[in-house]
Parts: structure tokens; sequence; C-alpha cells
């Protein structure tokens, strides 16, 4: 239902960069309609583990039909978490919602294009919560659109996929109105929101093309991403 394409491509980079391995159990907040759960499903064995959930009810009775059958150690869930952009009429506050796992159930929680879609207290709530159902030594990878001096000196001089022309309280976004619709944070407000929570940086942060999308070069992902890890 969404890219596969895409969900190959991140799958190097949960493997790559988070060092996904067969036999963990695996996390993703805002799994939509299972473009990454779909490769996951050849890449784990019947010892890992997948669990997924969204706030959009038909992406998740589509995974529940097409994906959850075939492959039972695969789980998908609907939370009605409240979203402007995606669930507008959603019942949970996104701030309070508790993840619907027991602590240290996880090896690795990875989350791609969802944080670009939230304000900054549901970011840090979110972090939290990753932090707290992770197990110790687990990791996570997640997407941003970073803003740093490189990135803005390219949304300056108009080379950028986005303009994040508008400013809210800690964040940029790009539709008038609607920041949910695409947010940017300041790379050392990420960086901050991190540390906070109890994480530590695993390796660089690579950057995306968002900045420069003629650019074939380094990585083949629109948006940045950031891997850390829960410290043993």
């Amino acid at each position: 239902m969404e890219s596969r394409g895409q969900g190959e491509l991140y799958l190097h980079w949960f493997v790559e960069l988070a060092g996904l391995t067969r036999d963990e159990a695996v996390l993703e907040p805002g799994c939509g309609a299972g473009r990454m759960a779909e490769p996951l499903a050849g890449y784990l064995s019947a010892t890992g583990s997948y669990d997924g959930f969204d706030v959009v009810r038909e992406t998740i009775e589509w995974c529940e039909r097409n994906i959850a059958p075939k492959h039972p150690n695969f789980r998908f869930r609907h939370v009605d978490v409240l979203n402007p952009a995606f669930n507008p009429e959603g019942q949970l506050d996104p701030k309070e919602f508790e993840f619907p796992y027991p602590a240290e159930a996880f090896d690795l929680v990875f989350l791609t294009s969802v944080f670009t879609h939230m304000l900054p207290p549901e970011v840090r709530h979110y972090l939290s919560e990753i932090h707290r159902v992770l197990r110790p030594g687990g990791r996570c990878l997640m997407t941003f659109f970073l803003l740093n001096e490189k990135s803005l000196d390219s949304v300056r001089a108009g080379h950028a996929a986005r303009r994040f022309a508008y400013e809210g309280e800690g964040y940029r976004y790009d539709v008038p109105d609607r920041p949910e619709r695409a947010v940017a944070y300041r790379e050392e407000d990420v960086l901050g929101f991190l540390d906070q929570a109890g994480f530590e940086l695993n390796g660089p942060i690579r950057y995306g093309r968002w900045t420069s999308p003629r650019d074939r070069r380094g990585m083949d992902v629109g948006q940045d991403i950031v891997v850390v890890k829960r410290p043993d």
C-alpha cells in the first residue's frame, strides 16, 4: 500500500546504522500501512518480533488483513492519539499517551517521518516513552528535518525542498496554520531532547537530501537520520 522501495532502503539503514539482527524485538510508532513492516517480515526470524502502531485506523486495518495473517510474530495496533494532520478527532493527548507495551520490551525502536509531524512537547514525551520500552543497550533510529548552519544556508538560497518559512515556539514549519504537516527543529534542540530523555548518540548524524534534493550523492533518503542508544 505504501512504497516498498522506501522500506527496503530503510531496512538497510536499520541493519547498517542501528545494528538490527534477525532475532530482535522491534517497535515502530507511526507504522502506517506497512511500508517498513513488509521488508522486515522477510528479514526477521521466527524468534524476532515486530510491533507497530498508528493513529490512522485504515492503515492498521490494512496491515491486519495483509501482513499479520502471514506473520504471527507481527502485531499491529490502532491508537486514537490526536494529530491535527492525520487524526484530528483523536481522543488521546500525545503529550500524555503511554505506549501500550511493558518497560524494556524492545531491542530497536524506529520512527521514520513521525517527529517531522509532531510539536516539541509531544516529541519530548515520545522520547521518554521510547526510553522506557527499550532494553538497556537498545537503540532508536529516528528521522528529523534538522536546522543547522548548512541546512539554513540551503533554505535561504532556495536549494532546499522545503522552506520552513513559519516559526512556532521552538520549531519551524512549512504549511501555514498547519504546523504538523512538516516540522523542523534546530539540531542543538534535538540533541538536547535526546540528552534529557537519557539517550546517547550511537554514531554520527546522517544528513538527508531534503536540503539539496538534486544532489544524488550520499544518503539516499530525504530526511536526516539520528540513531541513539539507551545506555547499559
